[in-house]
């Protein structure tokens, strides 16, 4: 029998695909069976990018972006502001828990090839998304206007005056005065509650529509288009909605839980989340001993301060951003999952990951430090570099030459 349509859902519809929509994208878009642990993350970032949306709007009710007012605006809100303290620690915290997801998330890909043909299109708007995030995290950093917040924005913004000819020219451009000052913080208040937003929402969209096109990936890296029964439905494919929307519930509820046990007991994380340095004033006569990015740009601060050159340094830590850009075009193995590549993959990719948490540990530690009380953090931030350049540079000769195992037709597990 025929299923009567809602008049008032045939109304919406013929004047906006609702319903065609809803079916493309949930109940009849059919993802792989056999999802894992590891794909909870994408889920989590969008979570946490709703998080940073909803208490970003109510955190700018009452912050007064002015190099003034805007301490103690914080101060207002943390104090006075009834419930501002929760919303600011939600924000903070969320930025921490946001970068954790993301990183999961890139990690997945890595393991997985979630980046190979046909999803290259789908990794660059990954890429682009994390590029925003990183500027939309460091505006933020800079808008409660402590101590760390002002000498971390002048470290970073007088990166750019090592680029040959344009360099002075381009900081005052971006400071938008000739020190880091009121105008600095306005138009980063701006960008931050605006513009950088709406990229990250624009590209958050269309990195959807673009996985959606060409379909999940899997654990195995199998197509589960290639097999489907005589309504052409996936034969190793279930109904995103209700299957994976009520699964994912289960790893929201985990991840939030562990979420507000930060924010209530560990608000500050020890330093590495709301550091001690930002609870002073901004002063520009009085430079902190230590000066760091938040943990979650550390990797890339650890590169920039490994070379000893400023030019070379700005130019491996911008090159260790793009060279994530053409990672699809790096890896020439025949297959895509970890479970079947070569002994060498195996071994490179975890290690990848352990070498990139020292790397973004040691960008929050002093260059003159000991890692373990045994090697000089400098020494290892250097030989860490090299692994990092090393790991994609080699890619293609390594993912070719290695032998692979032969990949099922089918998935092999599943719900």
């Amino acid at each position: 029998m025929s299923q009567q349509k809602n008049p008032i859902m045939g109304w919406i519809d013929d004047r906006l695909p609702v319903t065609v929509t809803y079916e493309k994208h949930m109940s009849k878009y059919y993802a792989p069976k056999n999802f894992n642990f590891w794909y909870f993350f994408g889920v989590l970032s969008m979570v946490m990018l709703v998080n940073q949306i909803l208490t970003g709007i109510w955190l700018t009710m009452n912050f007064t972006p002015s190099a003034d007012s805007a301490f103690a605006s914080v101060e207002y809100i943390m104090r006075d502001v009834e419930w501002g303290w929760l919303l600011r620690y939600m924000h903070s915290t969320g930025a921490t828990f946001f970068f954790i997801a993301i990183y999961l998330h890139m990690m997945r890909a890595l393991l997985y090839g979630s980046y190979q043909k046909p999803r290259e299109l789908i990794w660059l708007f990954g890429m682009g998304i994390y590029l925003a995030l990183m500027a939309e995290a460091f505006m933020g950093y800079v808008l409660p206007w402590g101590q760390m917040s002002y000498w971390g924005a002048q470290v970073i913004i007088s990166l750019f005056g090592a680029i040959p000819v344009i360099g002075d020219d381009l900081t005052t451009w971006i400071r938008g005065d000739f020190l880091i000052s009121g105008a600095t913080l306005n138009r980063f208040f701006a960008l931050h509650v605006i513009a950088v937003p709406l990229v990250i929402v624009a590209l958050v969209v269309l990195h959807l529509l673009a996985l959606h096109e060409v379909g999940s990936n899997n654990p195995d890296g199998v197509d589960i288009k290639k097999h489907k029964d005589e309504n052409g439905v996936p034969l190793d494919g279930i109904p995103f909605h209700p299957f994976y929307t009520i699964h994912d519930m289960v790893g929201i509820v985990v991840f939030l839980m562990i979420f507000c046990s930060v924010m209530f007991f560990f608000p500050m994380g020890g330093g590495f989340m709301l550091e001690y340095a930002n609870f002073e004033p901004a002063n520009g006569l009085k430079t902190p001993a230590h000066i760091a990015p938040v943990w979650y740009f550390g990797a890339f601060y650890t590169i920039l301060r490994a070379i000893p050159d400023k030019l070379l340094g700005v130019i491996a830590m911008g090159a260790a951003i793009a060279i994530l850009f053409v990672l699809p075009w790096l890896d020439k193995s025949p297959v895509k999952s970890i479970r079947y590549k070569g002994i060498v993959s195996k071994t490179l990719i975890p290690v990848f990951g352990v070498a990139f948490a020292i790397l973004t540990w040691l960008g929050t530690q002093p260059s003159d430090g000991y890692f373990l009380g045994l090697i000089n953090n400098t020494t290892l931030a250097r030989w860490l570099t090299a692994f990092y350049f090393g790991y994609f540079l080699l890619m293609p000769f390594y993912t070719r030459m290695e032998k692979t195992k032969p990949v099922p037709e089918r998935i092999t597990g599943g719900h």
